[in-house]
């Protein structure tokens, strides 16, 4: 995948996310679809995490940020369009943000 080909969005999602393995599945979810980036917890209950990729692929995996895995209840997803900060290798879940 070139940088021409590379979108990158911010997402947080709110609800009952913590706890249910959302990092574990979004990581599982976000290779199948063949995204690059990170996900982690914050302090604040929610979960934060960058996905690079193909566009379609990034709207997929967003989609299924609004349901989770069994357990989660989503309340909210923020999304956000950004430039390509650096480009990821693979994806990652990272350990307690902000």
């Amino acid at each position: 995948m070139t940088e021409d080909e590379l979108v990158q969005a911010h997402v947080f999602i709110k609800g009952r996310v913590q706890g249910v393995s959302f990092r574990y599945y979004t990581r599982q979810e976000a290779t199948r679809l063949g995204l690059v980036g990170w996900v982690r917890n914050l302090r604040d209950g929610r979960v934060e995490a960058v996905f690079q990729g193909d566009k379609s692929a990034i709207e997929k995996i967003a989609s299924w940020c609004e349901q989770g895995p069994r357990g989660a209840w989503v309340e909210k997803v923020e999304r956000k369009w950004e430039n390509l900060e650096n480009e990821f290798n693979s994806f990652e879940i990272r350990y307690w943000g902000r």
